[in-house]
């Protein structure tokens, strides 16, 4: 899951940031309503949660260019405004999903990670293959009646491998959802992240290696 924060508190979107990385989530960061827009029309991004009051362009115009660009990606706008007015106003211009300052953060998450589910077609919450298998709401991985201790770019790689349902996953795809802006297009960290978990997850291994095009269970 790779979702973007725009918020001009750098402290704020800070906070937020590294508690949605600790749930497991990829996460870029921009402090106002022009960088904001450019990370989310070249990126890919499951959600955008974006602060309402932007420096530079408002977070409702920001919304609203994203809207007429055809942005695919679900937008939880945060305000410090808490009227039914602004709610409408919010939700008109194209945001999936409001949210009013002070908020609380599980909530944030919770709904971060619903918008997420709706941007992609629904997948079973526990993902299976043979004897393994991956519950992508408590975040526990297991092999036959072994449990595995994942790191969370190693779930997201074998997440999205099973999500996949058998489909050829390049390593561009890989880097793209389960990394942030901050990879280097040039590293084997996608090489490196799947022998680990092949390591991990024992034998036989489910893991196989297509040349030239990516990687498949």
């Amino acid at each position: 899951m790779r979702v973007l924060v725009v918020e001009d508190d750098e402290v704020t979107a800070q906070t937020v940031a590294v508690g949605l990385r600790r749930a497991q989530m990829a996460v870029d960061v921009a402090l106002d309503g022009p960088g904001g827009l450019e990370r989310a029309l070249f990126n890919d991004y499951d959600v955008i949660v974006l602060d309402r009051d932007l420096p530079g362009m408002h977070g409702d115009d920001v919304c609203a260019r994203l809207l007429a660009a055809g942005c695919r990606s679900r937008v939880l706008m945060l305000t410090a405004a808490a009227t039914t007015e602004d709610l409408v106003d919010g939700l008109g211009l194209g945001a999936d999903d409001y949210l009013t300052k002070p908020f609380d953060f599980p909530a944030l998450v919770a709904r971060v990670g619903a918008l997420a589910r709706r941007a992609h077609p629904a997948v079973p919450p526990v993902l299976r293959h043979g004897d393994l298998a991956l519950d992508t709401a408590r975040h526990r991985v297991s092999r036959g009646d072994r449990p595995l201790e994942l790191t969370p770019k190693e779930f997201g790689v074998l997440e999205l491998l099973l999500a996949a349902k058998g489909r050829v996953v390049s390593g561009e795809e890989l880097l793209e959802r389960v990394w942030d802006e901050n990879a280097d297009p040039f590293t084997n960290a996608v090489k490196i992240t799947v022998s680990r978990l092949r390591t991990k997850l024992g034998d036989p291994p489910i893991i196989e290696t297509v040349a030239r095009r990516g990687y498949r269970i």
